[in-house]
């Protein structure tokens, strides 16, 4: 099964990372207010990068590389791959 690691930007513009093996529930679950308690009080989100992973771990572990990028430098990563979602 695929892991993959997703940013979604929040309704105040701020940006969350996180990671999952079903993006589109996950989303959903953000929406609902059920996703990461950072979110819940900043829906709607909306999907704004994808990557995909043969693993959990790499998942993760591309997560935690994101989550230490400056706020530049995550809006870039999701411009160079805006064409791919």
């Amino acid at each position: 099964m695929l892991a993959y690691t997703y940013i979604v930007e929040c309704a105040d513009g701020s940006l969350y990372t996180g990671w999952t093996n079903d993006v589109e529930k996950r989303l959903a679950a953000h929406n609902a207010k059920k996703g990461a308690k950072y979110t819940r009080m900043r829906i709607p989100v909306k999907l704004r990068y994808t990557e995909s992973f043969l693993t959990k771990q790499e998942a993760q572990s591309r997560e935690w590389q994101i989550k230490k990028m400056s706020r530049a430098e995550k809006f870039k990563l999701i411009a160079e791959n805006a064409a791919e979602l």
